[in-house]
């Protein structure tokens, strides 16, 4: 069998409201720009959905500071970190959430997402075994899969992976992990399979069509497959592909490849380029 090294990842400012004296020597009142006033705008929402991360992490992060009880802005306040990345900042938000008398179970779903993120598989799992089996969502399911996958409990993975598939019309993505649970395990086309699939629903998904290439090159299967593509994206997946034929030995057809996808990109293809020269420096060493 071929081995294989995968190669491998609105609301701006603040809402001003002004406050006008009234005509006939009434007191001026100072506008009231406190969360609680702000709520019915659906602020949080938009916060949390469109707005840059940084923005919504400073707004929750104010918000909870005033409202420190509110599980609501105590949420939006981790959901916020994890989008902006902050991966560690994430888990101690959440790990308040979960502290609330009022926490529900998809918060330690998501609590556990948290972990994962920042490495902490065991916490993760021990998370994730606090939820009722009666909980059944794709979220659930396909971090449990994930946990399986870190424990090589490849039937478990399996089972939890076909599972998230069945509770989401956007599968592309857990495809595509299930796809790279395959790779990992040498299960080449099986994984072709999986990633070929997970394509179909999302043809963007640009680190499915790279792993279908991974998982073709590791089976000998050199030439690129049927799909939507753009010219950089072919003259990338063409690289790939004959960077894998190289660690297979095929070194000849991964020149080949690697020239094609030189002469292929729109644009000058540095990484392509570098290592051809590298490819033929050994060669002429030899």
């Amino acid at each position: 069998m071929r081995n294989l090294h995968v190669i491998t990842l609105v609301l701006a400012g603040s809402v001003a409201l002004t406050a006008c004296q009234k005509p006939f020597g009434g007191d001026v009142r100072r506008a009231d720009t406190s969360v609680n006033a702000i709520d019915g705008t659906g602020l949080s929402d938009i916060m949390l959905n469109t707005a840059d991360p940084a923005e919504a992490v400073s707004y929750f992060s104010r918000a909870v500071g005033e409202n420190p009880d509110r599980i609501d802005l105590q949420r939006g306040l981790a959901k916020s970190l994890v989008r902006a990345g902050e991966s560690q900042a994430a888990v101690n938000a959440w790990k308040n959430v979960v502290a609330h008398k009022d926490a529900t179970v998809d918060d330690r779903v998501d609590y556990a997402d948290a972990l994962i993120r920042t490495g902490e598989w065991k916490e993760a799992e021990a998370q994730l075994d606090a939820v009722p089996p009666t909980h059944e969502t794709y979220k659930r399911y396909r971090l449990e899969a994930m946990i399986a996958d870190s424990n090589q409990e490849w039937k478990k993975a399996d089972s939890f992976y076909q599972t998230a598939v069945g509770l989401t019309t956007r599968p592309a993505g857990v495809l595509n992990n299930w796809g790279y649970s395959k790779l990992t395990r040498g299960e080449y086309s099986e994984a072709e399979k999986l990633f070929a699939q997970a394509i179909t629903y999302d043809s963007s998904l640009f680190t499915a069509k790279n792993n279908l290439i991974l998982a073709r090159g590791a089976q000998g299967k050199y030439d690129l497959p049927v799909m939507e593509m753009t010219q950089t994206e072919r003259a990338q997946l063409l690289y790939t592909l004959g960077l894998a034929a190289v660690k297979a030995g095929d070194v000849t057809i991964g020149k080949g490849l690697i020239k094609e996808a030189i002469d292929t990109h729109p644009q000058h293809f540095e990484a392509a380029v570098r290592s051809l020269r590298a490819l033929e420096t050994n060669v002429s060493n030899g």
